[in-house]
């Protein structure tokens, strides 16, 4: 599988990120499954957080001979210093490590959250201790609101940046949910840019209630063509990866595509866009 270089971190990651989402929901037989097909496909890059469910402790059978394999990335949703700690600590309880390569802001999506965490009590000071004290190597955000990154960029200077980049989002561009000009801030800046919600296809209709066939809050595309082609655009953007969806049936197509992942033209890119004229994005909702 090939790679890319995360921004200033330095590391090589996969194109394809195991969004450890997919794991939360599982017996550890099947998360384990889906764990070893990433690792031996050459997936290198996992994302996890708190809030998936039993994922960080699905991950920890696998940190004690894999973990110099791994990129390990994982978030806090807390905003104080406080909170932020604490929640770190229990990650990394959890995980069974005793150090993250990436922490990340997880879904900082409100300015007035914003305003917390970066403020003198917030969970940025939290992210500084534990980055001097070698506990953390690198600092991230992950939004779905493109002007919140913005912002959060003249606070600080972040290393990575994870937020929805997907075609359906492209055909309806607009202010808040055009992440073309974080894109190009993160190429002038050398950060690592990670692409979330490839395969979302639009919010889940409510004729489906509660019978969704798969575990992601919005309706993914599921064909192997139709995932092809959400694989293709999202990594013929400026990003160095893209991270799976959350749901581990998805996850072999995902990597398959991965593997035969060819860049676009931009007259293909503007085909697979008009491709989507009939669907909304999800954000901002609608």
């Amino acid at each position: 599988m090939e790679k890319r270089l995360l921004g200033r971190t330095g590391h090589m990651s996969s194109v394809i990120t195991l969004g450890c989402a997919s794991l939360g929901k599982i017996p550890q037989k099947e998360a384990d499954k889906v764990v070893d097909l990433a690792l031996s496909h050459g997936v290198n890059h996992f994302d996890v957080a708190p809030t998936y469910g039993e994922a960080e402790l699905r991950l920890r059978p696998w940190m004690k001979e894999h973990r110099d394999d791994i990129f390990l990335a994982c978030k806090t949703g807390k905003r104080t210093r406080k909170e932020a700690a604490e929640e770190l600590e229990r990650s990394l309880d959890r995980i069974g490590v005793d150090h993250i390569d990436l922490y990340q802001f997880h879904g900082l999506d409100e300015m007035n959250d914003l305003e917390i965490a970066f403020g003198s009590e917030g969970a940025l000071q939290a992210m500084l201790v534990a980055r001097e004290e070698g506990v953390i190597d690198y600092i991230g955000i992950t939004c779905h609101r493109p002007p919140t990154i913005l912002e959060a960029l003249k606070k600080f200077d972040l290393d990575t940046v994870l937020l929805p980049v997907n075609f359906v989002i492209r055909r309806n561009r607009q202010l808040e949910n055009d992440y073309e000009p974080v894109l190009k801030l993160a190429k002038e800046r050398n950060m690592g840019v990670i692409a979330m919600k490839a395969l979302a296809k639009r919010r889940w209709p409510p004729t489906y209630g509660d019978n969704r066939p798969y575990f992601t809050w919005y309706e993914p595309f599921d064909s192997q063509e139709d995932i092809d082609k959400c694989i293709c655009f999202a990594l013929s953007q400026d990003v160095t990866t893209a991270a799976s969806a959350s749901d581990g049936r998805l996850v072999p197509k995902i990597i398959d595509a991965a593997e035969r992942y060819r860049k676009l033209t931009g007259r293909e890119q503007i085909t697979v866009t008009e491709s989507a004229s009939k669907l909304k994005p999800l954000f901002p909702e609608i």
